[in-house]
């Protein structure tokens, strides 16, 4: 397939197949029947190349970050071949069965990105996908919006839209994400959508007052489920909330309880130096769970840990 064209779901062949579930940054995981959880995740893995991941120790680290979940939301990929994504395939060293979905190059000048999804294909499947028609040019990279089935039966499907801003626009991005999710809740005839990613939203990019202004916190039925004051980042000199998952349908609130932060480079005993070294300046990998009021079904978010 040409460069640049979204790809059409596939399942990884056996020589690709992944691990145990690759994925973070902002995640979701729903624990669907019994003691399964099924996760759902966003990494910014800042500037993502084949030349990086081949680096053992960056390797390594990112296959105990990424084995986790069994939606993946990849952010900053920015391979025009398929070649980075295969190869963290395999590497992932698993039985698994799954399968990737990716957008378009995305980006305004000679830097582009692409979202990648990566999922267990053997528990989920993509029923719709399209890259949002951003006409009047307001994203830098706009939204991939894909929709998967669920193993639920008070969820069987949900809508993920992720999003990259750039800082310079945070605001502008943000409010248009409302209108993303006007576009896809009446395209499909779902409102349980989950809004996600690396969102630049707090310190020198997004002040509070002009936070607590948007679109997305001043309409009602939003959930803003990493809290403002959480600090998303992986360097100690660094206070802010960058990172964000926005969730929106009774679907989707119904399963929601508690939620807490999972602190990577500390659980993994990297320093500030050595996850700077892995080039990981703005990656994502603090976890937010969220139980839901029953036992047997709940949610549980993967915030993010960037620089």
């Amino acid at each position: 397939m040409p460069s640049g064209q979204p790809v059409f779901p596939r399942r990884v062949p056996d020589a690709y197949i992944a691990m145990r579930g690759l994925v973070v940054a902002s995640l979701l995981i729903l624990l669907v029947g019994g003691t399964d959880a099924f996760r759902i995740c966003a990494f910014n893995a800042h500037r993502l190349t084949l030349t990086k991941v081949i680096k053992e120790s960056v390797m390594d680290t990112l296959v105990q970050i990424l084995a986790r979940c069994d939606i993946m939301v990849l952010q900053e990929v920015v391979d025009s071949s398929q070649n980075t994504v295969l190869f963290l395939l395999q590497k992932l060293q698993s039985s698994k069965s799954y399968s990737f979905l990716n957008s378009s190059l995305l980006g305004r000048s000679t830097y582009k990105e692409k979202y990648v999804y990566i999922y267990r294909s053997d528990k989920t499947q993509v029923l719709n996908f399209y890259q949002y028609n951003d006409t009047e040019d307001i994203f830098a990279r706009e939204p991939f919006v894909a929709q998967f089935t669920l193993p639920s039966k008070i969820l069987p499907s949900v809508v993920l839209v992720p999003l990259h801003t750039t800082p310079k626009d945070v605001e502008k991005e943000l409010n248009a994400l409302y209108d993303v999710f006007l576009d896809v809740s009446q395209r499909w005839q779902n409102e349980n959508v989950i809004l996600l990613g690396d969102f630049n939203a707090d310190c020198a990019s997004l002040a509070k007052k002009r936070l607590n202004s948007l679109l997305l916190r001043t309409k009602a039925g939003f959930h803003w489920v990493i809290p403002d004051g959480e600090d998303t980042t992986v360097r100690a000199s660094t206070n802010c909330t960058y990172d964000r998952i926005v969730m929106h349908g009774q679907g989707c609130q119904k399963l929601l309880k508690a939620a807490a932060t999972f602190d990577f480079p500390r659980r993994f005993q990297l320093t500030e130096e050595e996850v700077e070294k892995l080039g990981w300046h703005k990656s994502e990998g603090r976890i937010v769970e969220v139980s839901s009021a029953t036992d047997t079904e709940r949610f549980v978010l993967l915030g993010s840990s960037r620089q």
